[in-house]
């Protein structure tokens, strides 16, 4: 079935498809074990951070992985294209896993924030190279995406498996794991440069070239370098600031850069009446967007911790512990199973002009993912009356999870590409990132609410996101019709 339906797309979707899955193996294999890292003791390898700090800087680092798309949008339009955006970010992604490597908290944040300003790099400009394979009106874009959707979550299987098992492994540790993250990086920039030369021309152009470039790189090399050490210097105790705080200000922060930068696109960027009226569909798209991620993102951080304290892991026939970043890997199993079937039934409901607009589907996402999270009601009842609950509660919310992201994510993806002002388009990408940005960042300040202390609070907590999902998802489909005239193709086939 997968390779049917790769071969149907152009030829360059194949090497960015498994670049994808050997960068988000690295991503994700670290990311699984982040949390637990923070949080586990000194003496067993760990650094010793409580809950809140811990899924604070979790929130912080996981939003500025998006919200440094931004600049790395910029940089391919403006600077050096998207091809060569893709291997440098490649590269720095891979020197921070391998700096994680080395014990020590001084490396381990730096590590960090590598990986945060390589993934800016490369995250917006890889989904640009595919947007660059089709023209405007393919009827393949969104199985395309889909289909590099499920490379993306290829990765994502084999990160927690590998990385988190020898991460929480007796045998040999944390920083094995992030080694081993950083060997699938590796195996990413190889990957990506065999395959080159099927991409033909696109990403090689700089749609935009900045007039002044050596002025460019001064202000970009110094703004990271700043943002690196400050970051540290906050998450080393050096400045007096408590993770908690500084995620607040940065979730006020990256929302302003966001709203600020929409604004001067839309207003300031000689945009026509048309491409306008797309990037308000853009901005509703997004708004969604980040209202997804804030529950969604759960999975890294509180529902990590919860499969770690209160699901029952024990697989007494085979007296065996199932890590509990193992149950990262749900989620993007899910997908590759069921990333196929989305594809085809987009193009089946699209043949027979039936397929629903981009906010319907959103809608759908939204309310996938509150029904989830009802399920945790459940489950976390199950804890609060003393007992711990059984595995299939996460599964089945992983799996309610992930069609909802099938909704909403690839779908995002294909559409921020295609109604993108043409030379907007990575810096468009980046602002797409930016409100996954402030989703991030609002998870780990909602994580910060589950609180072992007040395990009869879980609930409660619960019921508030599906509450927020829900009636997200229900507005979007009041309003489905008035933004499906925003977007210029049904426009076209009206007329």
């Amino acid at each position: 079935m997968f390779l049917s339906s790769i071969s149907s797309q152009p030829a360059g979707l194949r090497p960015l498809f498994f670049t994808e899955v050997w960068e988000r193996m690295s991503y994700y294999g670290m990311r699984a074990m982040l949390v637990l890292f923070m949080v586990d003791a000194i003496e067993n390898g760990g650094l010793g951070i409580t809950d809140k700090n811990a899924v604070a800087i979790y929130g912080i680092y996981t939003a500025a992985v998006y919200l440094l798309a931004l600049p790395g949008g910029w940089i391919a339009d403006r600077l050096i294209g998207a091809r060569r955006s893709v291997f440098w970010g490649g590269v720095v992604i891979a020197s921070g896993h391998f700096t994680m490597a080395v014990p020590g908290s001084y490396s381990f944040f730096i590590g960090l924030m590598l990986i945060a300003v390589g993934t800016g790099l490369l995250k917006p400009n890889i989904a640009g190279l595919v947007s660059a394979l089709y023209d405007e009106n393919d009827r393949r874009r969104d199985a395309g995406f889909t289909l590099f959707y499920m490379g993306v979550n290829l990765g994502a299987i084999l990160g927690p498996l590998v990385c988190g098992g020898l991460g929480q492994s007796d045998l040999f540790g944390w920083h094995w794991g992030f080694g081993a993250a950083g060997v699938g990086m590796v195996l990413g920039l190889i990957m990506y440069r065999r395959g080159e030369h099927k991409l033909g021309d696109a990403g090689m152009a700089v749609s935009a070239p900045y007039e002044n470039p050596q002025k460019a790189w001064t202000i970009i090399l110094s703004g990271a370098a700043l943002l690196i050490s400050v970051f540290s210097a906050i998450a080393l105790g050096w400045i007096d600031i408590s993770p908690q705080v500084l995620a607040v200000y940065t979730a006020q922060f990256i929302s302003a850069v966001f709203f600020l930068y929409f604004g001067y696109i839309l207003f300031f960027g000689g945009l026509n009446p048309q491409e306008k009226k797309s990037c308000y569909l853009i901005l509703t798209l997004c708004i969604a967007s980040a209202i997804f991620w804030s529950g969604f993102e759960q999975a890294g951080s509180s529902l990590n911790l919860f499969a770690d304290r209160y699901v029952d892991n024990t697989i007494d026939s085979l007296s065996f512990t199932i890590p509990s970043s193992w149950y990262q890997s749900l989620n993007p199993t899910f997908i590759v199973l069921l990333a196929p079937l989305y594809s085809m039934l987009w193009i089946w409901l699209s043949k027979r002009f039936l397929e629903p607009s981009s906010p319907v589907k959103f809608a759908f996402g939204l309310l996938l993912l509150a029904a989830g999270f009802a399920v945790m009601i459940v489950a976390a009842k199950i804890v609060t009356g003393g007992g711990l609950a059984a595995p299939y509660w996460l599964v089945l919310t992983y799996l309610l999870h992930t069609m909802g992201e099938l909704c909403l994510s690839p779908v995002g993806l294909s559409a921020i590409s295609r109604l993108s002002p043409k030379s907007y388009v990575g810096q468009m990408m980046g602002l797409w990132f930016c409100a996954s940005a402030i989703g991030n960042i609002l998870a780990g300040l909602l994580a910060g609410h589950f609180d072992s202390e007040s395990l009869q609070d879980f609930p409660d907590i619960y019921m508030q996101i599906v509450v927020l999902c829900g009636v997200a998802g229900i507005l979007l489909l009041v309003f489905a019709k008035p933004l499906k005239r925003l977007d210029p193709s049904n426009q076209q086939k009206e007329s």
